[in-house]
């Protein structure tokens, strides 16, 4: 009981002394006539009185470490003058050892510079096997631009034999006028030798003439006939070698058609949605009300319907062509590794289920170049929030592809690239746990799977 009750008065007493040394006070405040008051307590009085406190002491330990280092100072200036003197001798000895161990490092160095040229002679023949099926690709489409030039002529030389039938028509007609005033003549002569019966010798002179003229005439029909069913078989030879040229152009254009929208149809796009998007203004202002078209009997009639065919066939190929030309199947790193797929994963900062729209691809270089994989313009450079540094390039029809997290930029917003131009390093800028590229491919502001297109490009260059 007695201790409770001196602890109590001490506690009192101590009570006492911090409301005479540390009063509660109140701090006025007036700001355009208002009055507010600040209450200060005691325990706000003693932290402040605390933090003063310290920082008396660690200005009075500041001042006194300061002097105690510049006399430490003094005394190790004088020790290492000692020492100098003693390592001279050691450094000697230890560069007799430098000199066997910088001989050393020089030999590894060798066989280190050997294996780096080993590493830009595989680059190297990667680099051109990539260049080779760009080659091959290019070497495909100039096939096509000659099959189209063959087709031309084509049709060129059927006109010419089309041409060429008129005029035999229009001769085998002017002979048959001919044939017609010859047997009117004959009956005139027939009638006069009837009128003229006492100069019969002249009479017959003139109808052997007439006959003979007859006779030439009835002679030069039979040929011109006989010429004209020999164009007529040229004709249909030529019509049919000509149709088998247009179905074999024909056929060759509907297989590079099939393999194209192979490829395509391997990226999860829908053909027809591509090529509605990437129709030609110049469609537009035409009209006119319909008129079916009947055939007009001529031998051509066939293969005027395969030309018809096969030019509905090379517009799609064209278009299928201007859309493969703009299609990012190839990938944005010459080496790399997929450190996160596209869909559903953990998030790698907080470890919840989450949605990736993107594929993260690793690299074992640490400032690896990200290239663009199609031709386009450039419309977003710079920050962009998660994304960190980003390129975004606008490849048309809705298709665009996304750079992410890099290091370093080097496009600008508009600029147009190419096919392989450098867009950006690969770094570890905005939302990310280390150095990647974040690639994402958007079509019509939805996120498609890169992979799909990576396979793709994969099958149009083996084949």
């Amino acid at each position: 009981m007695r201790r409770e009750e001196s602890r109590k008065s001490l506690r009192q007493w101590f009570a006492r002394i911090l409301d005479l040394v540390v009063p509660e006070r109140q701090i006025v405040l007036r700001t355009e006539g208002r009055v507010s008051y600040v209450r200060l307590g005691r325990r706000v009085q003693l932290s402040i009185i605390s933090c003063l406190f310290a920082l008396g002491a660690w200005a009075t330990f500041t001042s006194v470490s300061f002097f105690v280092h510049e006399y430490l100072v003094s005394v190790k200036e004088a020790r290492h003058a000692e020492i100098v003197a003693a390592n001279d001798l050691r450094f000697k000895r230890m560069m007799a050892d430098k000199n066997v161990q910088i001989a050393t490092a020089h030999r590894l160095y060798g066989s280190l510079l050997d294996e780096m040229k080993e590493y830009d002679r595989v680059y190297t023949e990667f680099t051109d096997e990539i260049l080779d099926n760009q080659k091959t690709i290019l070497g495909l489409f100039d096939k096509n631009s000659t099959l189209q030039s063959n087709l031309e002529t084509v049709k060129n030389r059927l006109n010419i034999t089309e041409d060429k039938r008129i005029k035999v028509v229009a001769e085998r007609a002017r002979l048959m006028r001919k044939l017609a005033r010859t047997e009117t003549e004959l009956s005139a002569v027939t009638n006069r030798n009837f009128a003229l019966s006492e100069n019969l010798g002249s009479v017959e002179m003139d109808l052997q003439t007439a006959m003979a003229e007859r006779d030439h005439a009835l002679n030069e029909g039979k040929r011109m006939d006989a010429m004209i069913e020999r164009l007529e078989t040229r004709l249909v030879a030529l019509q049919e070698s000509e149709q088998e040229a247009v179905q074999r152009v024909a056929e060759r254009t509907g297989s590079s058609i099939s393999n194209v929208e192979k490829v395509i149809k391997m990226t999860g796009l829908r053909i027809e949605d591509l090529l509605a998007s990437n129709a030609k203004a110049a469609a537009s202002g035409q009209g006119g009300p319909f008129v079916a078209a009947s055939p007009d009997g001529l031998p051509a009639d066939d293969i005027k319907a395969d030309l018809a065919n096969l030019g509905s066939q090379l517009e799609r190929w064209d278009a299928l062509r201007d859309i493969m030309e703009r299609m990012p199947l190839a990938t944005p790193l010459r080496y790399y590794y997929i450190t996160s797929r596209f869909g559903k994963r953990r998030d790698p900062i907080n470890r919840k289920w989450a949605m990736h729209y993107g594929i993260d691809m690793g690299s074992t270089f640490k400032r690896a170049t990200a290239y663009a994989t199609a031709p386009g313009v450039v419309t977003q450079v710079g920050w962009k929030g998660r994304y960190g540094k980003m390129v975004e390039v606008d490849h048309g029809g809705g298709l665009k592809t996304r750079y992410g997290h890099l290091h370093k930029t080097l496009v600008k917003k508009g600029q147009k690239v190419k096919f392989n131009d450098k867009v950006g390093q690969i770094g570890n800028t905005g939302r990310s746990t280390g150095p990647h590229l974040h690639y994402e491919i958007v079509y019509k502001k939805k996120s498609i799977d890169p992979t799909k297109f990576i396979k793709a490009g994969r099958h149009v260059f083996q084949e």
